[in-house]
């Protein structure tokens, strides 16, 4: 029998070519074995999972309860090998985390922040182009509905204005996906590798689309922090607010922008349902509902088209 480490990345190397990123799981779970080293322990019990799933001693409830779990499903695992395994009950340490409530932008809003990127400043030429990035990238956001990381991720290649398509690689459960664009969408993206190239000519770069003043790729913190930067200059988040609209809200409007122009041209939504996950890159329907919960216009529209049916009846 293997020993317990070995078996940790026997598991990690299982889920990962199943399509599981497996990075927090991964440094967890060899953070367990490191644990169960230093107590001398062949094997998982459930006091020893749980006394390691509660350091550090000040730890918050949903951190325990994340560690907990990494412990509790490779235990799964691990007892088909290894008999004396004992599984943590699902009722240690529970934690249900609280869904942000999604903020749906205006037409107004998206405007706005596409204009206060355009009038950011910049300190030095490398970093002339940024403008036109934010601008750009957070266009696509909302036009688009992908992941802000699957944006940060898109290369040069991967960008077919011929065709009208992206194509997201490696999301995730590491699937590949293709995104189709609307004209105008593609005439924006156009115009902004038309500037990438002058920038960056004679100057190395990465193939990334979307690079920082150093040419490599963009990182997501930064674009974080200047939406929230330009968030404030437009009214979105007051000067000292810390929670407030985010970037990933742009999925939930073009989410509920579609289903809502469904209902409009009096197509069939149960039909698009599917379609839309599978353009948001959802393996299951279900993640996609919540996308759709918190729209009023959503459920008018939906109000709408049930009164005009009872109205139709005999």
């Amino acid at each position: 029998m293997n020993t317990l480490r070995e078996a940790v990345h026997d598991y990690i190397d299982m889920r990962r070519n199943l399509g599981f990123k497996m990075n927090d799981t991964r440094r967890g779970l060899l953070a367990f074995a490191t644990f169960m080293e230093q107590r001398q322990a062949p094997f998982i019990t459930v006091e020893l999972a749980l006394e390691w799933a509660q350091q550090p001693v000040h730890a918050q409830p949903s951190h325990r309860a994340r560690r907990l779990s990494y412990v509790r499903i490779f235990a799964r695992h691990r007892r088909a090998a290894d008999p004396r395994t004992e599984i943590p009950s699902p009722a240690l340490l529970p934690f249900r985390p609280k869904r942000a409530r999604p903020y749906l932008y205006s037409d107004e809003e998206i405007r706005k922040l596409l204009q206060a990127a355009l009038d950011m400043s910049y300190f030095s030429e490398r970093c002339a182009l940024q403008p036109w990035l934010y601008h750009c990238l957070f266009g696509l956001l909302a036009v688009s509905g992908i992941r802000v990381g699957e944006a940060c991720g898109l290369d040069l290649r991967d960008v077919d204005l011929d065709a009208a398509v992206l194509t997201v690689r490696g999301a995730k459960f590491g699937r590949d996906r293709l995104v189709p664009l609307h004209v105008t969408t593609c005439e924006v993206l156009s115009d902004y590798v038309a500037r990438r190239e002058r920038h960056w000519r004679d100057r190395p770069v990465s193939d990334f689309l979307f690079v920082s003043g150093r040419g490599n790729r963009i990182d997501r913190a930064d674009v974080t922090r200047t939406f929230h930067k330009l968030s404030r200059r437009i009214g979105l988040r007051g000067e000292t607010d810390s929670r407030g609209p985010r970037l990933h809200d742009m999925r939930h409007r073009f989410a509920t922008t579609a289903l809502v122009n469904c209902y409009r041209r009096d197509q069939d939504p149960d039909r698009l349902l599917p379609i839309l996950s599978t353009w948001l890159g959802h393996v299951k329907v279900q993640d996609t509902q919540y996308y759709l919960e918190a729209s009023p216009e959503l459920m008018r529209e939906a109000v709408r088209r049930l009164e005009s049916r009872w109205e139709d009846r005999p």
